[in-house]
């Protein structure tokens, strides 16, 4: 089985409040690149004596492998449910610690092809309680399509948002930001404008109210991050933002912008919208 576990962009995010578990309540638009994805192969292994082997190519992670989030599913997904041991191959093409959710995408698409791998499998209700122990961001992978998301980020709500017609450049300059250092250097409070609200307006009118709130904690870090942005409005971009904690910033244009020359140095993927 060959699966291709896709990239998101958020498209605001604010961070509403701490938890008393350690997590923070967000509220955010989760968007779905399916243009740019990694490539899974799960193969069942009936005569392999470990229940998972898991081997890489493409975009080198530099983590042990049983940190890798599609080993973690099998694990998880094995207390559950019967699982038959496996081989799984990942060829890495989506950068890590960028924002874009490769790792979250990856997980939860192993946990999708593994569960239908199972002669008992999960209903997808019990499968997305699941996904959630595997990480904040991966039950929307589960659902795979534009969702208004509160809580850890796990409460999730069909949107109706479009960008037919639209281009979309991603940029990133190759730095990993630190979640848990971004979240521990915000200041959550309630935000001004309902995002809900916000995407309604004409999407020339979202810069200034369809923000994300780690780009001030971000950029003042690493300023060649808020930097990109600033280019990607020069070069025509209606509206441009950072993705996740960062670093990866997209802008949205009108026409296929030309940007060519002007990244050289850095991760750049362009797809219509």
């Amino acid at each position: 089985m060959v699966v291709f576990p896709n990239a998101k962009i958020n498209i605001g995010l604010n961070i509403v409040e701490r938890r008393s578990d350690g997590f923070h309540n967000i509220e955010t638009i989760f968007y779905p690149i399916k243009g740019l994805c990694d490539i899974l192969e799960i193969v069942e292994a009936p005569d392999q004596i470990e229940p998972i082997l898991l081997t890489q190519t493409g975009l080198n992670l530099k983590e042990p492998v049983d940190h890798n989030l599609c080993v973690k599913a099998y694990h998880l997904l094995s207390s559950y449910i019967k699982l038959p041991h496996v081989k799984i191959h990942l060829h890495k093409q989506i950068p890590f610690g960028a924002g874009l959710g490769g790792g979250s995408s990856d997980g939860a698409h192993t946990l999708l092809a593994l569960n239908s791998l199972s002669s008992n499998p999960l209903a997808k209700e019990d499968l997305l309680d699941v996904t959630l122990k595997l990480g904040s961001d991966c039950p929307f992978f589960i659902c795979n399509s534009p969702c208004y998301a509160e809580g850890r980020g796990e409460v999730l709500l069909p949107i109706d948002i479009k960008f037919d017609g639209y281009h979309i450049l991603l940029v990133n300059p190759g730095l990993h930001i630190n979640t848990g250092k971004a979240y521990s250097l915000s200041n959550p409070r309630q935000s001004v404008h309902k995002l809900t609200q916000s995407v309604k307006n004409n999407i020339q009118q979202w810069e200034g109210i369809v923000v994300n709130d780690f780009e001030k904690i971000v950029f003042d870090l690493y300023p060649e991050i808020g930097s990109i942005k600033a280019m990607l409005y020069e070069i025509g971009a209606v509206y441009s933002a950072m993705s996740g904690s960062g670093s990866t910033v997209f802008g949205i244009f009108k026409e296929k912008p030309s940007y060519d020359s002007l990244f050289p140095d850095y991760f750049t993927f362009y797809q219509k919208l």
